[in-house]
Parts: structure tokens; sequence; C-alpha cells
């Protein structure tokens, strides 16, 4: 009988010996394109989940909470439980190319309710406990081992829309944000499209006049709109056909950009 068990136990040990090991690759894939999605609750999602979430898509991957590119499906995100439909996967539905080899990682690091000021590193934001600067360049920098950058976006903004006498300000912090990103990436010209947002209240359309000034003084950026976009009932947050569309315009933007 121990002879047996022995014997047993060798067997085991060569299969395990020759099984396949999840190859690291040895060089980014050119053709998976990565773009990073930041901001807050418009960039995470907040429309209600169907059945056009859940569809086959072989060639649009997501990178999940355990870091690794898994296919993409709504909620991209991860950022609350209320996460749902936002505009990154029509972003990619709209950015792939008919047939080829092309595929698009999307790396999702949004954090709901988190002002400009949350992301800067060692940002701290309390409500979920997180910091979201220092986060996302985490899961960034660790998606890129597999693909190449190809663009970073950004929605955000209601949370810091209370007075247009903010807005120098703001704009301050974002050049710091796009600047340092573009340092840390490694990435000087990556396309940065920003979107505006919804236009349910005054405070956010006049948010959305000082988003116009932005690409005034950064270069290889551009702003989207969010003119005749709907809402979920509550002023603030998309809601499912409202993001999609959005997706489909931060496409456009991006392409542009791209294109240049």
């Amino acid at each position: 009988m121990k002879r047996i068990s022995t014997f047993l136990t060798l067997i085991a040990l060569i299969i395990i010996s020759v099984q396949p090991v999840a190859a690291q690759p040895s060089q980014p894939d050119p053709d998976f394109h990565i773009y990073l999605l930041i901001g807050q609750s418009n960039m995470a999602g907040r429309g209600k989940v169907d059945s056009i979430s859940k569809l086959s898509r072989p060639r649009i991957l997501m990178f999940d909470s355990t870091r690794k590119f898994v296919p993409a499906t709504d909620p991209l995100h991860f950022d609350k439980k209320v996460a749902g439909v936002g505009p990154g996967l029509s972003f990619a539905d709209h950015m792939l190319p008919a047939g080829g080899r092309i595929k698009i990682g999307l790396v999702p690091a949004a954090v709901g309710g988190t002002s400009i000021k949350s992301w800067v590193p060692g940002g701290f934001d309390s409500a979920t406990k997180t910091h979201p600067y220092d986060e996302a360049m985490v899961r960034i920098k660790a998606a890129l081992r597999y693909g190449v950058l190809k663009g970073i976006l950004w929605h955000q903004g209601e949370a810091n829309s209370g007075g247009f006498a903010q807005s120098p300000t703001y704009i301050t912090q974002l050049q710091a944000l796009v600047a340092r990103l573009r340092s840390e990436l490694n990435a000087p010209d990556v396309p940065f499209v920003m979107g505006e947002l919804g236009y349910f209240r005054p405070k956010f359309r006049n948010f959305n006049a000082m988003l116009q000034q932005v690409p005034d003084s950064i270069r290889n950026i551009t702003v989207v709109s969010a003119q005749g976009l709907g809402h979920k009932g509550d002023t603030t947050h998309f809601d499912t056909q409202a993001a999609r569309e959005l997706g489909k315009r931060f496409a456009v933007g991006m392409k542009q950009l791209q294109q240049k």
C-alpha cells in the first residue's frame, strides 16, 4: 500500500510539473489598445444594467478588481455597489475597428463622489476609503504589461461644481493631473478626452462653460458635449441610454485626437 501511495504521489508531481504556466507577456502587444477610465460616478456608471450590457464582445476586455483582463460587461467599475452602465463599454464598441487583430482593454478606475482633490498622489477619499489616483496608477501600470496606452477618459466635476469662482483653481488642478499622468506613464502626448457634466442644473452648465477653456491650455485634449443627454431621475447621473451615447461621443473625440 505504501508503494502504491508513493507511486501515485510521484505521478501527481510529474503531472503538475508539465502543466502549462500562465505566461507573462515578454513585451506589450501593440495590437492590444489600452484605455484608462477615471473620474467619478458618471464615468463609473450608474445606468441600469440590461441585456445589451451582457453581450459577448470577444475583442473588448476589462481589467477587473483582481487585476486580470476578462471579457468586458457592465458594470465595468466596482467603486460602489450601485455601479452600473457608464460610457466605457459603448466607447470601446465605437473605437474597435471591424475585423482585424486589434483588441481593446478598458482599465476602470473611477470612484464615485470624488473631488479632483482626491486625484493626486496620496489623495484619500473617505467615503470609499480609497486612494483614487494611487490605485489608478497601480492598475494601469499592471495593465500596460499586456498592451499599449492609447488614451485616457476623464469624467468628473459634479463634486467641484459648487461655484463658478472655483474654475481657475480647477483648471490649474486639471493641468497638474494631466501633466502628472503623462509623466508617470511615460506618455507625453497621450490623448486625454473629458466629458461635460449633464445639463441638468445651472451649476453644471456653468461648470461645462469652464471646461471648454481647458483645451486652450493643455495640448492634445478635447471636451465632448453632454447636450441633450438625459438623467436617471436624480438630476445628476446619466441614464443607460445617455451613458452609451456619451461613450459614443468619447470615441469620436478620441479618434479626432489620435488622427492629429
